[in-house]
C-alpha cells in the first residue's frame, strides 16, 4: 500500500525534491527556462509522486506560451549532453528519452527517464468526438483541465522559486484522505473527456485510494459516455490497472458505477448467481478478481509489467462460463468445456481491445484453455503420458500455468485450499519426475522433417506431417523413448502407412472443387487419426468422400450457422 506522509505548511518541496534521482536534471531544467525567457513547471503525476515517496520515470512539464513546450525540451536536450527532442507537432508536445545510465541509479527497474513538454493549453470533448478540440492557455487553465486534484499540482522550476509548491485544488489534502477527487465538477470533467473515469479506477487501484462519492455518483451518471473513447485509450488505462498490486479495486469500482459493461460486457456478464431448485454457484466475476489478485500476489517479486500478460490471462480465465453454464438436477450448475471455448473467444477479445494478435495473444490462449489440466494430474492413477502431454502442450509457459491454476483456488474453507494445493504440489513433483526422464520442455521430435524427407526420398507433404505427429505422439504415449534411434526405428514401421495416407491426402485434394475445398480439413483429421481408415485405397477414398459430402452438406443446410 502506498505510504501517505503528511504535507501540513509544505509549500516547497526542494527539500523533498533531494530524495529524486533526478533533481539535477530537474534544477537544469529550470535554468534553462529561465535563459530562454519561458515559464516553466514540474506538474502531475511526478509532483503527486515526489509527496507521496513513489518512484517515477515519466516527467511532465507545462510551459506558457505557444510553441514553449517544444523550443524549450530542443533547448534542454542541447543542454543536457545533446538529446534529441523528438517532436509531435500535431500535439504540440516533445519528448527527450534518458537512458537509465545517464540519470536513474543502479539497477533501477526502468530503462529510461522520459521528459515530455507542452504549452499549457485548455481542451475539451464535444459530444460525439473522440479528439479534443486544444487552444493555447495559462497555467491555471491547465490545472483546471486536469483530471484529478493529486494530478493537478505544480512546481516551480525557475531558480529563485525552484520547488514552490501549486496546489490550487488542495491536492495534497486528497493525498491525506486517501481520496480520487476531480477539480471541477466531476460530471462535466467526465462529460469533456470520458476516459478519466477509467483513469479514476486506475489511480485508486496504483495507489489503493478511494473515490469520492461524488465521483462515484457521476461515473454512473456518463457510464455511457466512455463509447466515443478509442479502444486504444481504454486499453493502456487497463495494462496499467492490471499491472497494480491490487488490480481488482479499479474492476469492482467499473462495475459498480455501471462503466464496466459499456466498453467490456463479457467482463461483466460473468457477474450474478443463479439459484435452481436452492442450489447456486459462486459468482464467477468475483471469483475472477480474487484469480487476479492471487497472481498479483505470487508474482509481487517482478515488475507488475513482466507478468502482464498472465494477469490477462486470470481476467479471461472463466470468460466463457455465462456461455458455458447449465443446470443438471443431480450435478447442479456445471460450466462443462468452458476452458475450450474460452480460449477460442480469446482471438476476437483481443481484436475488440486492441490486444496484440501474436505470440502474447498465444500464450494468454493457451493459459486459458489448459487451466483445468492439472487439477486432473493430482490422481495417484494418472499415467506418466498425461504429464507428458502437458509438459508439451505447455512448454516454457508450464511455470506461468502453475501459478494460474494454485490462483484459482479461492473457496471459503481453509481445508480446502490446503488440499488442493498439496494436490497441485504432487502434480509439480510427477512433471519434475517426467521432465527430468523424457526431456520434454520445448519438445521437438528427434527425428526432423528433413530426415524423413531424406530418409524416404519424397518432398515436403502430407507424408512428412503424419510421419512427424505419429513418432510424437508415440513420445508421448510412452511407446518410444525420446531418442533418435527409437525414432528413426519407429519411422521405419510407419513409413508405408504414412506415404499410402499422404497419397490418398492428395487425390482428394485433387477431386475438391470450389466449395468442397472446405471439407479438406475434415478430410486431413481423418488421414492423420483414424485408425480404422481402410486399408484399401478405393475403400479408403471412399470413406473421404462421404466426410466430403458430410461436411458440404452441412455447410448447404439452411439451419448451418454461416461464419
Amino acid at each position: 500500500m502506498t505510504e501517505v506522509r503528511s504535507y501540513t505548511n509544505m509549500d516547497n518541496l526542494a527539500e523533498r525534491l533531494r530524495e529524486v534521482p533526478y533533481t539535477s536534471i530537474l534544477r537544469t531544467i529550470g535554468q534553462v527556462a529561465e535563459q530562454e525567457g519561458i515559464e516553466a513547471y514540474a506538474v502531475g503525476g511526478m509532483v503527486r509522486d515526489v509527496l507521496l515517496g513513489r518512484s517515477t520515470t515519466d516527467l511532465d512539464f507545462v510551459t506558457v506560451g505557444p510553441d514553449t513546450g517544444i523550443a524549450l525540451a530542443e533547448a534542454v536536450g542541447e543542454e543536457l549532453g545533446g538529446h534529441t527532442a523528438h517532436v509531435y507537432p500535431t500535439f504540440g508536445t516533445a519528448a527527450i528519452r534518458i537512458p537509465a545510465a545517464e540519470a536513474l541509479p543502479e539497477g533501477h527497474p526502468d530503462d529510461a527517464l522520459v521528459l515530455e513538454f507542452v504549452a499549457a493549453r485548455k481542451e475539451s470533448y464535444r459530444s460525439h468526438s473522440r479528439k479534443p478540440e486544444v487552444e493555447a492557455g495559462t497555467l491555471e487553465e491547465d490545472q483546471y483541465r486536469r483530471d484529478f486534484t493529486v494530478n493537478a499540482m505544480a512546481i516551480h522550476l525557475t531558480p529563485g522559486r525552484f520547488g514552490d509548491l501549486i496546489d490550487p485544488f488542495d491536492g495534497r489534502r486528497d493525498l491525506e484522505r486517501r481520496t480520487i477527487d476531480t477539480p471541477l465538477d466531476p460530471e462535466e470533467t467526465f462529460e469533456d473527456d470520458p476516459l478519466r473515469m477509467i483513469r479514476a479506477a486506475r489511480f485508486a487501484t496504483q495507489l489503493e485510494f478511494r473515490v469520492s462519492d461524488r465521483v462515484f455518483d457521476a461515473m454512473g451518471v456518463k457510464a455511457a459516455r466512455v463509447e466515443i473513447l478509442s479502444q486504444e485509450r481504454i486499453t493502456e488505462e487497463l495494462h496499467k490497472m492490471l499491472e497494480a498490486d491490487t488490480p481488482s479495486i479499479g474492476f469492482k469500482m467499473l462495475e459498480a458505477s455501471g462503466v464496466l459493461a459499456h466498453f467490456m460486457p463479457e467482463i461483466q456478464q460473468l457477474k450474478g448467481v443463479d439459484v435452481v431448485n436452492g442450489r447456486d454457484h459462486k459468482d464467477n466475476f468475483y471469483h475472477t478478481l480474487e484469480v487476479l489478485d492471487n497472481v498479483a500476489e505470487r508474482t509481487s517479486d517482478r515488475p507488475g509489467q513482466k507478468t502482464r500478460w498472465l494477469r490477462w490471462a486470470a481476467l479471461l480465465h472463466d470468460i466463457a462460463k455465462p456461455d458455458t453454464k447449465r443446470f443438471d438436477p443431480e450435478d447442479g450448475w456445471t460450466f462443462h468445456g468452458h476452458e475450450d471455448v474460452g480460449a477460442r473467444m480469446i482471438p476476437d477479445l483481443f481484436r475488440t481491445w486492441r490486444l496484440p494478435t501474436d505470440e502474447r495473444m498465444d500464450y494468454v490462449q493457451k493459459l486459458v484453455r489448459l487451466h483445468l489440466r492439472p487439477i486432473a494430474l493430482a490422481d495417484e492413477k494418472v499415467t506418466d503420458s498425461a504429464v507428458r502431454r502437458l509438459l508439451y502442450e505447455a512448454g516454457d509457459d508450464i511455470d506461468d500455468l502453475m501459478t494460474l491454476v494454485r490462483s484459482d483456488v479461492t473457496s471459503n474453507n481453509p481445508d480446502r485450499r490446503r488440499r488442493y494445493q498439496r494436490a497441485f504440489d504432487r502434480v509439480e513433483e510427477k512433471m519434475r519426475i517426467v521432465e527430468e526422464k523424457d526431456r520434454l520442455r520445448n519438445f521437438e521430435p528427434p527425428v526432423d522433417g528433413y530426415e524423413i524427407m531424406e530418409t524416404l526420398g519424397i518432398d515436403e507433404g502430407v507424408a512428412v506431417g503424419i510421419a512427424k505427429t505419429w513418432i510424437r505422439e508415440a513420445i508421448l504415449d510412452g511407446e518410444i523413448p525420446n531418442e533418435h534411434d527409437a525414432a528413426y526405428s519407429y519411422l521405419m514401421d510407419i513409413k508405408d502407412e504414412a506415404l499410402r495416407r499422404g497419397t490418398l491426402f492428395e487425390t482428394m485434394q485433387d477431386r475438391l472443387q470450389g466449395a468442397e475445398n472446405r471439407a479438406l480439413g475434415a478430410i486431413k483429421e481423418v488421414v492423420f487419426e483414424d485408425p480404422d481408415l481402410p486399408k484399401e485405397q478405393d475403400e479408403a477414398l471412399a470413406v473421404l468422400e462421404e466426410v466430403k459430402e458430410g461436411v458440404v452438406s452441412a455447410e448447404e443446410s439452411p439451419d448451418a450457422e454461416r461464419p
